[in-house]
């Protein structure tokens, strides 16, 4: 099975303004690199080659930088959305055609992480429609999420339950979770997913490594430094 990898990167960055006035923000540089060049890197070092990246905040900029992604030694499908995005989940339905009917791996392009894709990969190979249906990469809770997204109860992910954990924005997915979506409609993440916790089709692990949301200029300055030094 060829596993596919989706970077969600039409945010506006409100909170990195004004960086994100002139620059999307998944090419704004920590340690001389884009974020997202950092995770097309990640992923084509383990073989997964094969990806889709969403925009719409100068989406034209993102196409410019990476093109076909033939210098990165990867393929690079784009997927377009219309001023405002459409939201995590709805930006993955969007994406669907080009992703195909076999799971796949998304990624936030606004985090900095040393996650191992392709224990992810292989993960993600084991979902299916009558099975799993996600698997989330939950982290310990940054300052500006003190109380977590959802609880992990062993392997499995529970809207609550007393071990809340932080979503990293990394995950698996099989498309038959975003089979109740309409193409072109803006859509969240996280209600999608507690529906599918609801039926116990979501598994997860703590992962420690290291993960950054680069959600400010703040966090965007000492990440750079750290990777500097």
């Amino acid at each position: 099975m060829t596993i596919k990898a989706m970077i969600l990167a039409a945010g506006r960055g409100e909170r990195m303004r004004p960086l994100t006035d002139h620059c999307p923000k998944p090419l704004l540089a920590v340690g001389g690199k884009p974020l997202i060049v950092r995770h097309i890197e990640r992923l084509a070092a383990v073989g997964i080659t094969r990806l889709v990246i969403n925009h719409a905040h100068l989406g034209h900029m993102l196409e410019a930088a990476l093109g076909d992604g033939s210098a990165f030694g990867v393929r690079i499908r784009w997927s377009p959305e219309p001023p405002g995005a459409l939201e995590s989940a709805g930006g993955i339905r969007q994406a669907l055609q080009f992703l195909g009917e076999s799971p796949f791996l998304v990624v936030n392009g606004d985090v900095f992480c040393e996650a191992d894709f392709a224990s992810l990969a292989r993960i993600a190979a084991r979902l299916s429609p009558d099975g799993d249906h996600a698997h989330l990469l939950l982290i310990d809770n940054p300052e500006h999420n003190p109380q977590g997204d959802f609880a992990l109860d062993g392997e499995r992910v529970r809207s609550d339950g007393e071990s809340r954990l932080t979503f990293s924005g990394i995950a698996a997915y099989h498309p038959a979770i975003f089979a109740p979506l309409e193409a072109g409609k803006p859509a969240r993440l996280a209600p999608l997913l507690r529906t599918a916790m609801g039926v116990n089709r979501v598994s997860g692990e703590h992962y420690r490594g290291r993960w950054v949301d680069v959600g400010t200029p703040e966090r965007l300055a000492q990440l750079d430094a750290s990777l500097r030094a």
